[in-house]
């Protein structure tokens, strides 16, 4: 998937956690931000989810929503 360039205010302290953390793992600000944003929007559980069915892509999509919906809930 192509990557876009954007620009976004965060608070200072935040940022310097990203790249405390990117240091240690030897990885980059964007690359760290990008996995916690993927990790709290769900893209995790929507990634598991087509790995592990034999459902086409609307189909797997309708099961990630609702198990979105239902975390949630919780």
């Amino acid at each position: 998937m192509p990557k876009l360039r954007t620009t976004v205010t965060i608070d200072e302290r935040v940022l310097r956690a990203v790249r405390v953390k990117a240091a240690r793992t030897g990885r980059r600000d964007s690359d760290v931000i990008e996995e916690a944003l993927r990790r709290d929007l769900g893209f995790d559980l929507l990634e598991r989810i087509w790995e592990n069915a034999d459902l086409d892509e609307g189909q797997a999509t309708e099961l990630a929503v609702e198990a979105q919906h239902q975390a949630r809930r919780a």
